[in-house]
């Protein structure tokens, strides 16, 4: 049976958004008092000053500035990686769970808080799996899946077991987070079917991003997204970083059915293929550097960890240096408000 999440722990929402209160975010909003205890919602250069949700909790670049946290000086303006910062507020808060997702993503009546302990199926046996035929048999792949590895094949068993599982993505429905070559052969509405979750267990590759996603605290360092790289790379890397890294803690990504449903912004498809050239030639390059990486067992390395996978990567020039300072500041900050009871800001401290 399914470990259930307990009534007294805290459950936050992360998002960033340049734009008004949409009406994903209305939808994701009324969770808040019962699957939700609140909504953290980072804004931007190009967004509103105010964000009116009575359970929002709103902050603006001036106030993202005014915070007393390292990686708020240094984190780049105009950019997704300001996400960072939220997360660091749901930890500082008191998050035991983390939910992350996108301001066009919507909920359905399936959404509900998740145990970190879930029944799935588990997949091995193969360096990469396309965990979307397990839920689907449409020609369909997740974003970052190498395009060379298209035609990978899975075995999965037929016995569920318990998984203990920090990370969890579930499926999107309508418009599913794949990639612009998907998009620009095919481009048509998707749904996935409500089957078991599934378990990728150590060893076995699976992209991941960053719009149904759920972490819990032995993860919480893997959270970190870089600045320095492509958009449309910054959350599959930061994924295959995080899978690399939960290996160490005996531990899988597991993947569940359909609880949301995309309303995709606008995009230009050939801007995105441009922003995705890196990870078509890279990740094949990254995951099989991040495999031979020797890293160290249990949660009290996973910081170090994080820091180790960054150091190589910057090696062999997947991302600059300049993201290593990133990377230790948001280690430090991370450190900081685990155990502190909140972030200290301009703001805050007149309204006191």
């Amino acid at each position: 049976m399914t470990k259930p999440i307990e009534p007294t722990e805290r459950v936050l929402c992360v998002i960033t958004t340049i734009a008004r209160p949409t009406e994903c975010i209305k939808h994701l909003h009324s969770f808040c008092g019962s699957e939700l205890d609140g909504l953290i919602v980072i804004g931007d250069r190009k967004g509103p000053d105010q964000f009116p949700l009575p359970h929002a909790d709103f902050h603006s670049l001036d106030r993202q500035s005014a915070m007393d946290l390292r990686l708020a000086k240094m984190l780049p303006e105009n950019h997704y990686a300001r996400k960072n910062l939220g997360f660091l507020i749901a930890i500082s808060d008191g998050a035991q769970a983390i939910y992350e997702t996108d301001d066009d993503t919507q909920p359905t009546s399936a959404w509900k808080r998740r145990s970190q302990f879930q029944k799935a199926l588990p997949v091995e046996g193969q360096k990469w799996s396309n965990v979307f035929n397990h839920f689907t048999h449409e020609k369909i792949w997740p974003r970052g899946l190498p395009l060379d590895e298209l035609g990978c094949t899975d075995v999965k068993s037929e016995n569920e077991c318990l998984a203990d599982a920090p990370i969890q993505q579930g499926m999107i429905d309508l418009s599913p987070d794949v990639d612009a070559v998907w998009r620009l052969v095919f481009g048509h509405e998707v749904y996935f079917n409500p089957s078991p979750s599934i378990l990728i267990q150590p060893g076995t590759w699976c992209p991941f991003n960053s719009q149904n996603t759920w972490w819990r605290r032995s993860a919480y360092p893997l959270m970190y997204l870089p600045s320095h790289c492509e958009f449309r790379a910054t959350d599959i890397w930061r994924g295959f970083i995080a899978q690399r890294c939960i290996w160490e803690l005996g531990c899988g990504l597991v993947f569940h059915g359909p609880d949301s449903i995309q309303h995709r912004n606008i995009h230009n498809l050939m801007t995105d293929f441009k922003g995705e050239v890196s990870g078509y030639l890279r990740n094949q390059e990254i995951t099989d550097r991040l495999a031979a990486l020797k890293l160290l067992p249990g949660e009290s390395n996973v910081a170090g960890n994080l820091v180790r996978c960054y150091e190589d990567l910057c090696e062999i020039g997947v991302f600059p240096d300049q993201e290593l300072p990133l990377v230790k500041n948001w280690v430090s900050d991370l450190e900081s408000c685990l155990q502190s009871g909140g972030i200290n800001d301009d703001a805050t401290r007149r309204a006191a």
